[in-house]
This record gives structure tokens, sequence and C-alpha cells, in this order.
């Protein structure tokens, strides 16, 4: 199988993509092969080598391509929403169950911690998403809504440990209310927030 006739070389990096995200999430990194993935987009070996250097980098670009993107999906879908409200609506959302591929992140940092192939792309993936979060938080001190002696590297690390943490513990083995997590979280924002504001609201999902 080489190229298939009539499908683009976008279309084929799609393709792979998707077979990727659905092989490592059912079967994990270690357990799925470069041929499993070519012949489930219906290619050849070669052609999967002319897109992707490695699995490791298919790995990464699964997950950037079919992983949960909490956050930038917040971020498109309520532009208006402020920042603080943005953090929480995210949060909100962790305590949910995912679907199969929302899990991509955790076959990701256990593959990172054996395999310096994946670890070198996850670096530059964590840091993109620390970098989102710290921009975020910026925001909020500009606006006032969250205290500017706050660190937003360190704020942006403990929500990237709170999320990925959230992917560790899905709600099969152990669940929380939603409202109880919503009210916690509520909590949380408001003791970031300036010392002469009131708490901020909480958001409307």
């Amino acid at each position: 199988m080489g190229r298939i006739a009539g499908v683009t070389a976008a279309e084929t990096r799609e393709r792979l993509l998707l077979a990727a995200a659905d092989a490592f999430a059912a079967r994990g990194y270690d357990g799925t092969r470069v041929a499993d993935i070519a012949a489930a987009a219906g290619v050849s070996n070669g052609a999967l080598y002319a897109h992707f250097g490695s699995k490791a980098e298919l790995l990464v670009a699964a997950l950037r391509t079919h992983g949960q993107r909490l956050l930038a999906d917040m971020l498109a879908a309520h532009p208006d929403r402020s920042a603080t409200e943005v953090l929480l609506a995210t949060g909100r959302q962790l305590s949910r169950a995912r679907e199969s591929r929302g899990y991509l992140i955790v076959e990701a940092l256990v593959a990172a911690r054996r395999d310096e192939d994946v670890a070198r792309p996850m670096r530059d993936y964590v840091g993109e998403h620390a970098d989102w979060i710290a921009d975020l938080v910026r925001v909020g001190q500009d606006d006032r809504e969250l205290d500017t002696d706050l660190s937003p590297r360190a704020l942006a690390h403990f929500c990237l440990l709170l999320a990925m943490g959230s992917a560790l513990v899905p709600p099969s083995l152990h669940e929380v209310d939603e409202d109880e997590w919503a009210a916690l979280l509520a909590r949380f924002a408001a003791a970031l927030a300036p010392s002469d504001t009131t708490a901020p609201r909480e958001p409307v999902d």
C-alpha cells in the first residue's frame, strides 16, 4: 500500500493521525506498532514515514490533533469570558469522563518517562500549554482578577498538574459530585483574587 489514489497528502496525514490516536488510546504506546497504524490508515509503512519521522513524533502529533484541548476550546468558544471564568469553566470539566482519545496525554506522559524520543517533543507540548495558561493568568492580573503577587508560571504549573492528574484519575476510578467540585474550584479562585476585590463569579456552562 502506498498513498491512496485520489487522497491528498493532507488527507493522508489526517488519516494517520486519527488511526494513531485510536491505536495509542486503545493499546498504549509500547503496545502499538507503526505497521498497525499504517494498516488502519490504509497506507504503507513508507507512506507513514514520509509524514512522520518516528512513532514518537506520531504520538505527540496525534495528541496535539486529537487529544483533549479543554483550555483552547474554551477560549475559542467563549472569547468574551474573563480569565478567571475561563480557568474555572475549564476546571469544572476536569471531573467529567472523556472520550478515549482524551486520555492520550496519559500514554504520552508515561512514554516520555522511558523514551527520550517522546520526552523531547512532549517538553515542547507541555511548555506550550504552560505558556497559554501563564498568559491567561497575566491577563487576569492586568484586569485585577488575580493577585499580581502570584507567579504566572507557578500557577500554570499547578493547573497543568490538575489537568493531567484528572486524566490519571478518571470518574471510573473515583467520582466526585460536579457541584461539590465546582464549589471547591470557586473557593480556590477566590483565594487567588487580590485581597481588595470580591470573589469572581462562578461561570455558567
